[in-house]
């Protein structure tokens, strides 16, 4: 089988060079950052179908190559898009082997998410169609780690608490971040069929 290709999703403002996904990519340099759009004021649909043709391209194979299959790495905002896009239903979902989903904010909270962000509202409860590990912390100021975990349960998902870890980005801290890393290679284990 060939190897799986993994598309990172920043959230709301992109991810900056501090931040854990973009340390991911300078580890890792075969990961793929998917251009979503508009990173300060995000359309659902938009950035749906930004996921969309990423996901097509990655599984459209080069002549003479097979392509693998695909692992989503998602933060904050594009949690809630990775659920939303999945529950579409398309063709392209059933390509992806597996999503690392960190810090999905709670875009139905009544505040304290940005309005950019509550266009993403409601969170979606479907479950994935495929394996996925939820990441979230005890003071994320976007989502209450109750919360966070309530998601995980609808969308069939692992719970990875991650302790007091903010909202698991740059301004908490989290450029270089091994939990990330490791969470990440045992997805790409999974998809490899180990």
């Amino acid at each position: 089988m060939a190897p799986a290709t993994v598309l990172i999703l920043p959230g709301l403002g992109n991810s900056p060079p501090g931040h854990w996904q973009s340390w991911l990519e300078r580890r890792m340099p075969a990961l793929r950052r998917v251009d979503l759009g508009d990173w300060d004021a995000p359309a659902p649909e938009v950035w749906a179908a930004r996921l969309e043709e990423a996901v097509t391209a990655a599984v459209t194979p080069a002549a003479g190559k097979v392509a693998g299959p695909v692992v989503l790495v998602a933060h904050s905002l594009s949690c809630i898009l990775v659920a939303r896009w999945a529950a579409s239903g398309t063709p392209a979902v059933g390509k992806v082997a597996g999503a690392l989903l960190v810090a999905p904010p709670d875009v139905d909270a009544p505040d304290g998410i940005p309005a950019e962000a509550a266009r993403f509202a409601p969170v979606p409860v479907d479950p994935l169609p495929f394996p996925a590990l939820v990441v979230g912390s005890r003071n994320d100021p976007y989502c209450r780690a109750e919360r966070a975990c309530a998601f995980a349960v609808a969308w069939g998902a692992d719970f990875i608490d991650a302790g007091e870890a903010g909202h698991i980005n740059a301004d908490s801290g989290h450029g270089p971040w091994p939990m990330g890393e490791t969470l990440l290679r045992h997805l790409l284990e999974e998809a490899a069929g180990g």
